[in-house]
């Protein structure tokens, strides 16, 4: 199921203040006992299409521990970048920031439970006039007193500004952690944490970073062990053990970000997507991980035009075929659900429902479509003017 989201190129302002709503600063908190744990950095989406002026890149950290940290930090390395042709900018505002790099403190309530995973965004576009192809590498960093292996913090990548051209989506899943009910009248209600044998939701988000249209999406959905599906969507197949779907959304095309600019037509660049989930009545409490979603672009034979750019059928003439993502390695994400141990708050009543054509972006329990309109606002505020890396003490207007 898919409702309207204006990624990248919603209100500006707007956005800028979702951003300062999000995320807060905070200090280190010294070691905790029983807070020990493994995090592990992951990074995805550093390709940028020809006609593309910038994308949101993100750097994932799972904790694979049985504990939560009190704190995170996350650092990036630009001395083998170019910074007259790109700039990677964190969307953290917690940060400092030198013509070497930047290093952020993760605001708390975004540090991820055992098994999960939290997506942090870096907005890298080219600096204005830049016109052509370029690759550097960069290097992220992650750092936590509580962290037990930092075999498994530190990973390089290839920015690269190709000369390729095509759709660019990219795919963020929400870890489920809230049971839902629904009522008669087909709404969703948040009813506390998971327990086994209930209801939860799961969400992902897709947008079109690229600088082509896709013409239609292929989604596959993997469920962790213990879970199935609570319901058939028409659009999808399921396999026998009704644990993983294959949706396939002909009617949904998506124009690029910067081409999605009339908030009331049928034209949309990203879209919220939800499946309901049963959790077994047997399965134990903790976090059940190996849940993944996959988006793939249906590449139109020829471009959208008109009608065809619409969330609508697709006219006769124009054939859906499988095509390649410009950058495929942010078209996949991972998540858990998370089941909480009976005696907690889950199994109320509930209040103020969720339609099932809309549930809000809350119910992600991470940052999923909000941060990417907050690295939106930073992308389209830099984009119009030359960007320096400075330490704070020496800032000067770059206009």
């Amino acid at each position: 199921m898919i409702f309207r989201n204006r990624a990248l190129t919603a209100r500006v302002g707007a956005a800028a203040l979702l951003a300062s709503g999000v995320f807060t600063a905070l200090g280190v908190p010294a070691h905790a006992a029983g807070t020990e744990t493994d995090l592990s950095l992951d990074v995805v989406g550093t390709r940028v299409a020809a006609g593309s002026e910038g994308k949101v890149v993100f750097a994932k950290v799972t904790n694979r521990g049985k504990n939560t940290p009190t704190d995170l930090s996350i650092s990036a390395d630009l001395s083998k970048v170019d910074t007259d042709k790109a700039v990677p900018v964190p969307a953290v505002p917690d940060c400092d920031l030198n013509a070497a790099g930047w290093s952020c403190k993760v605001p708390s309530e975004l540090l991820p439970g055992p098994g999960e995973t939290v997506e942090l965004p870096v907005v890298l576009f080219k600096q204005e006039g830049f016109e052509g192809t370029y690759k550097a590498p960069i290097t992220f960093s992650i750092a936590s007193t509580d962290d037990t292996d930092d075999s498994n913090n530190s990973k390089s990548a290839t920015i690269e500004f190709t000369d390729e051209s095509g759709p660019d989506l990219l795919l963020l899943a929400g870890d489920v952690k809230q049971a839902v009910k629904v009522d008669e009248n087909g709404e969703l209600s948040v009813v506390g944490d998971l327990h086994a044998g209930e209801t939860g939701v799961l969400q992902y988000f897709v947008v079109n970073q690229g600088d082509r249209a896709a013409g239609g999406l292929t989604v596959t959905v993997e469920l962790p062990k213990g879970v199935t599906f609570t319901e058939a969507e028409p659009d999808c197949e399921y396999n026998a053990a009704n644990t993983e779907a294959v949706c396939t959304y002909r009617q949904l095309p998506l124009v690029p970000v910067d081409e999605d600019t009339d908030e009331n037509d049928d034209v949309f660049s990203a879209g919220d997507f939800y499946h309901l989930l049963s959790v077994g009545a047997d399965v134990k409490a903790g976090s059940l991980t190996g849940g993944s979603v996959t988006v793939e672009p249906i590449v139109a034979t020829q471009p959208l035009r008109g009608l065809a750019r619409k969330a609508t059928k697709l006219p006769e003439n124009v054939t859906g075929i499988r095509g390649a993502d410009v950058d495929a390695s942010d078209n996949t994400d991972g998540y858990a659900v998370v089941v909480a141990a009976r005696g907690g708050s889950g199994g109320g009543d509930g209040d103020g429902g969720l339609p099932v054509t809309g549930p809000q972006a809350g119910l992600i329990g991470g940052i999923g479509g909000a941060v990417l309109l907050a690295g939106g606002a930073m992308f389209l505020a830099a984009r119009r003017r030359r960007v320096v890396l400075v330490t704070p003490g020496d800032e000067t207007s770059t206009v």
